[in-house]
This record gives structure tokens, sequence and C-alpha cells, in this order.
């Protein structure tokens, strides 16, 4: 589903923990990470693309989170024509997304990224809010840079006293960062082969073959 100006409707999610880190979740069979995103299918609204999303990539219902805040407007990005079928190039331009803040008010055993027979990721982590964008395929960084700067001044406040710093953790840095799923290795970069496979950014009849 394409708009007149050849962008799919898409939405993106930006997942809380308690202390403001977020939900980094590693590609499958790559060394690339990337929030989840997802397109809109036809008759859905963005909120309702939003949750069927949250349960595909990461296995999360509605009552597992809570909406804080989302993107005024579409944020839109191009995708490079070497990504695009051949036939799709003229009409097809990229992504347009609206993007949510969510908190987590579950635990994260809640998460799980078998939910569905087509999984995105095959690992996961807790990262500080300002991700490393270097590590995210070069087109969708300045997105990624809007929705969090959008989005940000909706932060909770953390509280410091909880029982994560009395129990003597610090509240910033590797040590509140939680690899899962057995990933062995964090922005590694990707290879041709990897930005190849962007089933993200290109509906399957649009993708080069």
């Amino acid at each position: 589903m394409l708009d007149r100006e050849g962008y799919r409707p898409n939405v993106g999610i930006i997942l809380l923990n308690a202390r403001n880190q977020v939900f980094w979740g590693k590609r499958l069979r790559t060394h690339s990470w990337q929030f989840p995103q997802g397109g809109i299918k036809y008759g859905e609204s963005p909120e309702q693309a939003m949750f069927r999303e949250l349960h595909e990539e990461v296995g999360l219902y509605p009552d597992h989170v809570q909406i804080l805040a989302r993107t005024r407007d579409w944020l839109r990005y191009n995708v490079p024509d070497h990504f695009i079928r051949k036939d799709a190039r003229g009409h097809y331009k990229g992504q347009k997304q609206i993007w949510f803040l969510l908190r987590l008010t579950g635990r994260d055993s809640d998460m799980n990224l078998r939910a569905t027979n087509h999984p995105e990721f095959d690992a996961w982590r807790w990262n500080e809010y300002w991700v490393p964008l270097d590590v995210v395929i070069e087109f969708k960084r300045d997105v990624y840079q809007m929705a969090l700067t959008e989005l940000a001044r909706y932060l909770p406040k953390v509280n410091h006293h909880n029982r994560y710093l009395r129990g003597g953790m610090r509240s910033h840095g590797r040590d509140h960062e939680h690899e899962h799923a057995g990933a062995s290795d964090f922005g590694a970069g990707m290879s041709d082969s990897e930005l190849a496979d962007l089933h993200h950014e290109t509906p399957p009849d649009l993708a080069a073959g």
C-alpha cells in the first residue's frame, strides 16, 4: 500500500524500561541493530499496526505497555534505487512512519522474539536512549534521530532510589545493558549481503529480486 507520493505507511516503536533505556533488537542473522518497525495494513490505524507489530516482533501485548507519546506527523526516508526492484522504481520511494514511545509495564520475561513463525530479531538488549546510530543502516539514521529527538521530551523521570541502585548498580553504562538470546557482538556494521536483506524497507512485491 503506497500513498500518492510513493511512500509505504509504516510504524516505528521506541520501547522504554524503567530506567529509560530502549529495546534494541538484533536483526535475524545479521550484525545490525534497530527498533521494531513494520508496515500499516489496509484498514489499520497507526496504533493498531503498532500493537500488531509489537506482538509479532517482540511478543508483547497491549497490557504489557503504556503509550507515552507519538510523533505528530509522518517521518519519511527514501530507499536507494538499488534496493528496489527495477519495475517498481519511479513510483516506490520509501517509508513514511509514525513513531510511538512506549513504556514497558510488564517484565523482561514477557518478551518473546519467537511469537510468530517469521521472527525479525534473534537477540535484544536494553541500550541507553541515545542509541549508536552508526549501527543503523545509513538511509534510516536521520529518521531515527528525528524520532528520538521529538519524543525525548516525553521521557518519564527516572526514580534513582530504586532497588537496582540500592543493589549497587550504576545508573548508566554497560552494567545496565543485557544481551538476550545469545547474540555475541554488538554494532559490527553491515556487509553488502546484509544490506540487501531489507524486508523492512521494501514491501515484498517491490523488493529487488
